[in-house]
């Protein structure tokens, strides 16, 4: 089960880095929100090595049987090991490769802000984001933002393949 964990979870690591650094270097110049799409569907696409994970555990390794709670467990440590590459990919291209990063994001979003919300209202969700900006400037916390995205959806991919496949 471990070694199944750990195989499946460099798969989805190697593949989420792969399809990050892809986007960054091919479509770099889509609109934001394209991108922020792109990057939900390159977590989906990576952490589908969850659900293969497990069915070759299943198959291969446990005699065509596996638990909800194995299989639920051999999820989570592919989901783990995914979001931490993710944390740490997301850390190295904002203080590494793009440094600027978050200040171009803080600057699109506040246009974005500034299009979408009456002006009476602007200015009070501006000094909410600029209390905020501090805080996601800082790289321990945009690593657990990150990780944690990434290992929430790969938990609700673990629960549902874990239903899918068990057999007992």
């Amino acid at each position: 089960m471990k070694k199944t964990s750990i195989r499946y979870g460099l798969y989805g690591a190697t593949t989420i880095c792969i399809l990050f650094l892809l986007s960054w270097f091919v479509l770099d110049d889509l609109p934001h929100f394209s991108q922020e799409v792109l990057g939900y569907i390159s977590m989906i696409v990576s952490l589908g090595f969850v659900f293969f994970g497990i069915k070759h555990y299943r198959d291969r390794e446990n005699d065509g049987k596996v638990s909800f709670k194995n299989a639920l467990l051999i999820g989570i440590l592919i989901s783990l090991i995914t979001s931490l590459a993710f944390g740490i990919l997301d850390v190295f291209y904002t203080e590494v490769l793009n440094p600027d990063f978050m200040t171009e994001y803080y600057n699109h979003s506040v246009e974005t802000l500034r299009a979408s919300v009456p002006a009476d209202e602007f200015e009070a969700k501006l000094a909410e984001m600029e209390s905020q900006r501090e805080l996601f400037s800082n790289p321990l916390f945009s690593f657990a933002v990150m990780a944690m995205t990434v290992f929430v959806i790969g938990f609700i991919i673990s629960l549902l393949s874990a239903l899918v496949l068990q057999r007992k």
